[in-house]
């Protein structure tokens, strides 16, 4: 049995609380408040206490799915990737950059979110980025 703590930033909100993820044999199992950081003091929001829970969720996607005939169908990544950069791309050529949003997760990393701000507004052209993180 291999149990470990990985000290991460929550990603609920802004305020950027840190916290252990308690992890067992490669699940993630619990959260602990990180008592040294200087934003939360050891302590965490309701949220922060739960974040962990949607990991190993099985109601959570875990491969990609493409409507192929009204039907949702699983596909490899490479081919969901393909659709929808050349989905994107026609759109843009068509309709222009700012026809096109994007929306992110309180579920993936500051990292994650902040790739997909950088390629929304460098690679695509556009400012319209959002987030579902709302004190």
């Amino acid at each position: 049995m291999e149990y470990k703590t990985v000290l991460t930033t929550c990603t609920h909100c802004g305020c950027g609380c840190s916290f252990y993820l308690e992890v067992l044999d490669g699940d993630v199992i619990g959260t602990i408040p990180c008592k040294t950081s200087p934003v939360n003091e050891g302590k965490l929001c309701i949220k922060g206490w739960n974040v962990h829970q949607f990991i190993q969720s099985d109601k959570r996607l875990k491969r990609p799915l493409l409507r192929k005939d009204g039907v949702l169908t699983e596909v490899s990544w490479d081919e969901a990737m393909d659709f929808t950069a050349s989905r994107l791309r026609e759109i843009k050529e068509t309709s222009g950059s700012d026809s096109l949003a994007f929306f992110t997760s309180a579920k993936v990393t500051n990292e994650e979110n902040y790739l997909l701000q950088k390629f929304a507004r460098a690679a695509v052209g556009t400012n319209s980025v959002d987030h579902c993180a709302r004190l």
